[in-house]
Order: C-alpha cells, then structure tokens, then sequence
C-alpha cells in the first residue's frame, strides 16, 4: 500500500528538522494516549497491525493536519468504534462535557 504515511526518500518535502535532546512525549497527553494504547490493546483485543491500517486509512489530508499521536487517537476510536467500546455519538458527547468542564 503506498499511501501518505510512506512519505520516507519522497522529494520536495524539505529536510526533516532533528530536535536535539528530544523528549519522549512533548505534551502531557501524547503520554496519556501512549498509556490508552497500552490499556485498551489488552481489553479490546486488537491488535498493532490493526491500530496501524487505521491509521493507514486517514485521508491525505487528515493525515498531515494530525501529529504523530493525534494519528493512534484516530485508530484508537475507529478501533474501539468497531468493537463496540465506544459510538461516535458517545466520544462527541463526552468532548462536549469536558469543554464545558463537566467532569
């Protein structure tokens, strides 16, 4: 499959800029996601492979409007979605609860 994820040895995207000293997760939510992962790959019973063809999936637009693990939550809800974990409808509704800061 050659999608917008084998973006690799392309030509005319520019040079990809190396952070020195780099972290493992820039923002406190990129590790909660990482931690997601870990959870509901036990409970739901999917695989890597399977997190990775969603992901494989998304637009090419989606794809590069997304940050590396902006791309896991994605698969994430289409995973669980499928499995019948979580609607849609019920993750839209649970954003509109924390933007309006219902705990």
């Amino acid at each position: 499959m050659n999608g917008i994820h084998d973006l690799g040895g392309m030509h005319g995207l520019g040079p990809i800029d190396r952070e020195e000293n780099e972290p493992v997760f820039h923002e406190p939510w990129e590790g909660r996601a990482f931690g997601l992962f870990a959870a509901t790959v036990v409970f739901a019973g999917y695989s890597v492979d399977e997190l990775r063809h969603e992901i494989e999936k998304m637009g090419h637009a989606e794809y590069l409007q997304h940050s590396y693990y902006e791309h896991w939550l994605v698969a994430f809800e289409e995973v669980l979605n499928k499995r019948g974990f979580v609607t849609h409808e019920e993750r839209l509704a649970r954003i509109a609860e924390l933007e309006k800061g219902v705990h």
